[in-house]
């Protein structure tokens, strides 16, 4: 099984599958296709080849099935290890695990914009700058302190259903803007982002996106060089 994913620092799509598989310790191979968006680069060459919406991340089986969505991955990953609780065990739960997946996966549009994951940076004064002028932007975090101040409530934490799961992978490059941007959050929500960032597989993941030495210009609207 191999998972295809862009740069660590970057693509948090990527990273949401990469972190899943590597917090249960499932066996893959990792294949790193570096982000080149210039016409005729080797990324759109080697993204074609394996996944139809020449999107990261994508899931190869050896023999050749294709998964190529960070949810479709996580219920195949879940269908085909149902010895781990990459879903809560209990259906309310996990129909609420699934929710928050499903909201992240479509929502918090502004979030995503304004303050793009990037492990290697830190934008504390661009990120003050944005949450005093952006009213979406402090719509999508107060939401989404809401999301996790609620699960956590009932959970007791650390994470947002007890143990680490699929959710908590989704929102981990989440935490990384968090953290780069310095938006204020609530305390509650504040130690699950510590709680996420300091995961072994999450941790792992920042590290080898520290390592990275690429610059995107499409992935740095703050920046002009690292």
């Amino acid at each position: 099984m191999k998972l295809y994913i862009g740069n660590k620092n970057y693509s948090s799509w990527s990273m949401r599958s990469g972190v899943l598989l590597a917090a249960f310790d499932l066996p893959f191979d990792e294949v790193l296709l570096p982000f080149d968006f210039s016409p005729g680069s080797a990324w759109h060459r080697q993204i074609a080849q394996v996944s139809p919406t020449r999107c990261v991340p994508v899931l190869v089986e050896d023999d050749g099935f294709t998964v190529w969505d960070t949810l479709a991955i996580a219920e195949y990953l879940a269908d085909r290890h149902p010895e781990h609780a990459i879903w809560p065990r209990d259906a309310r739960q996990r129909a609420h695990a699934r929710s928050l997946c499903a909201e992240m996966h479509a929502g918090f549009r502004q979030l995503r914009n304004a303050c793009p994951m990037n492990c290697e940076a830190f934008f504390p004064d661009i990120g003050a700058r944005l949450w005093a002028e952006d009213a979406a932007l402090r719509a999508d975090v107060t939401r989404l302190d809401a999301a996790w101040s609620e699960a956590l409530a009932a959970s007791g934490g650390p994470y947002l259903f007890g143990g680490f799961g699929a959710v908590d992978a989704y929102f981990a490059p989440v935490a990384v803007r968090l953290s780069r941007f310095s938006l204020p959050v609530s305390e509650r929500a504040a130690a699950y982002r510590d709680a996420l960032l300091a995961h072994p597989a999450v941790a792992a993941w920042v590290a080898a996106g520290l390592q990275e030495q690429q610059f995107v210009p499409e992935d740095e609207p703050y920046r002009r060089s690292r």
